[in-house]
């Protein structure tokens, strides 16, 4: 989650500059709080798409890791290259076949090889030039490979219903907008831009987990919400009580709202005619 510069935001910066700092204390609880909430989803979909012992694969902004030691230790690949622009959270957790790289994936000069796989998950939605970094991406796949990116989709709007959930959500994506560049309205034209990647077939599916108090997914959502509050307040769209009052709702029997969903959409590479 740590990868996605944004220097052309004014005052924002990058994610884990302006927020999310890998240095604050509780940050790597947090990811963690969200690999809970979709590591098994993104597992079945990688193991199904032939995740195994031939392949070596590429984990773009792995954060913690989850992701990439299980593609080790459940589907047996050959090997994994973790990638993230701040491995703070990777260095801690050495495992046979699992390879650190700390590199900003949007650089020109960003050339690790090929890999049968290319995941990314909750990375390219706060990246700029998102066209540019799928086609970049793509690039990565060895023919017969498969690219594989997950992200978030918004499913408040304005007829759903003004929970406290639904408040704070709202001035949360409008929020990590302003300072950080965060957009995940385009992430439902993943399928378009991997087959304009020259990817095919393409294919997406949407997982949206329940949120149920003390859950994971609700863990992350209050935690990402404490640290994105300044941004939230920026809006105008809340205030400190709004904020505190979303969190109770999370942590009870009350709640009855939808989670962010999670996109993931893949597309594979053709085999090399030759």
């Amino acid at each position: 989650m740590s990868t996605a510069p944004r220097g052309d935001v004014p005052g924002g910066g990058r994610y884990g500059e302006a927020v999310f700092r890998p240095e604050q204390a509780g940050e790597g609880e947090r990811i963690d709080f969200g690999a809970l909430a979709y590591d098994d989803i993104t597992m079945t979909r990688l193991r199904a798409l032939g995740a195994g012992p031939d392949w070596r694969c590429l984990d773009v902004g792995a954060g913690t890791g989850t992701v990439s030691r299980r593609l080790l230790d459940e589907a047996g690949v050959a090997g994994v290259l973790a990638v993230d622009r701040d491995v703070c959270f990777l260095g801690a957790r050495p495992v046979p076949g699992l390879d650190v790289l700390q590199a900003d994936v949007t650089a020109p000069d960003f050339a690790p090889g090929q890999f049968r796989l290319v995941h990314a998950r909750f990375v390219l939605m706060h990246l700029p030039e998102r066209d540019r970094v799928i086609a970049a991406l793509a690039e990565l796949v060895a023919p017969g490979g498969v690219l594989v990116l997950s992200d978030a989709v918004d499913l408040t709007s304005d007829l759903t219903p003004a929970t406290p959930y639904d408040v704070a959500m709202r001035a949360m994506w409008q929020g990590l907008r302003a300072t950080i560049g965060t957009d995940v309205s385009w992430v439902p034209s993943y399928p378009q831009l991997l087959h304009d990647a020259g990817l095919v077939p393409v294919a997406a599916e949407m997982h949206v987990p329940p949120l149920l108090p003390g859950s994971p997914i609700s863990r992350f959502w209050a935690d990402t919400w404490e640290r994105s509050r300044a941004a939230m307040l920026a809006t105008g769209l809340v205030d400190d009580a709004a904020v505190d009052a979303a969190v109770r709702y999370l942590g009870s029997d009350d709640c009855a709202a939808l989670s962010a969903g999670m996109l993931t959409a893949w597309g594979w590479k053709p085999e090399d005619p030759r």
